[in-house]
């Protein structure tokens, strides 16, 4: 099938183009809304600023595609192959990405806000500045991705993983990331204000600069992290490990209170030794 044909068909109400090979087709900025794709070839497809909203493309490969500036908003791509496809700018609210393949995917500027990406690979995936606030994050991979300035706040990540990901500047208010394996992340600058960090692991993160304000961080392990000149106003220390912390420049402001046995401790007054 070329262009031609598909344009024709979808002129005359055709919405069902499934199975089809259009491998290196161009449809930049055409209007494709609540066609299906589903299991088509589109590898190295053109579809740059096209308007697929609502769209079917679960299962299709569209390995090194472009979708970039495309309106792919409420659009499906459940177990699709998007690796190292190129995603930037595209609006692609509610949609979703269950078990897709995003391996090395750009998605810098792209809106995914309120999306499903469950179970997705992520790894290596530029994510700068994306929104994925209010996302389905659950069981995605993201290790050594780039989400720097990312906006993830009120996002669900339960099982998700982090491993080596930048999350410097990212915004991460009331997110869950409670019992997660952060060490040595960098989170420098990242926005956590009333995040859950209980029992998380956060040894030698890059917490330079990062919003804390009534974080939950009790029983979190900050072994040799860096918060220099972070922002933990009202933040509740109960049972964290601080051992080796730098908090140069600190704003502790009002720590929420620990016991009085854990206050005594030589770690609590090493600790406000820094205020």
């Amino acid at each position: 099938m070329n262009v031609s044909e598909l344009l024709k068909r979808y002129e005359r109400g055709d919405r069902d183009f499934s199975g089809v090979d259009l491998a290196g087709v161009d449809l930049r900025g055409k209007t494709l809304i609540q066609v299906s794709f589903k299991n088509a070839n589109l590898c190295g497809a053109n579809f740059s600023r096209a308007f697929l909203t609502k769209a079917d493309l679960s299962g299709a490969n569209l390995n090194w595609a472009d979708l970039s500036f495309a309106k792919l908003s409420n659009a499906k791509f459940v177990e699709t192959d998007l690796t190292k496809a190129n995603l930037e700018g595209a609006f692609m609210v509610k949609s979703k990405f269950a078990r897709a393949k995003l391996a090395g995917t750009k998605l810098a500027h792209s809106n995914l806000r309120g999306s499903n990406l469950w179970g997705a690979n992520l790894c290596g995936a530029m994510l700068r500045k994306v929104n994925l606030r209010e996302a389905n994050l659950s069981g995605t991979n993201l290790s050594w991705a780039n989400l720097y300035e990312s906006r993830l706040s009120a996002a669900h990540l339960y099982g998700a993983t982090l491993n080596g990901a930048n999350l410097s500047q990212a915004f991460l208010r009331n997110v869950d990331l409670s019992g997660f394996d952060l060490e040595d992340l960098n989170l420098s600058g990242a926005r956590l204000n009333y995040a859950n960090l209980e029992g998380a692991s956060l040894e030698r993160a890059n917490l330079q600069g990062a919003h804390l304000r009534h974080v939950n961080l009790r029983h979190a392990n900050l072994t040799g992290a860096n918060l220099t000149d972070a922002v933990l106003e009202e933040a509740d220390l109960t049972a964290t490990l601080l051992e080796q912390v730098d908090l140069n420049h600190a704003n502790l402001g009002k720590i929420a209170p620990r016991n009085a046995e854990e206050q005594e401790s030589v770690m609590w007054d090493r600790f406000l030794a820094y205020g």
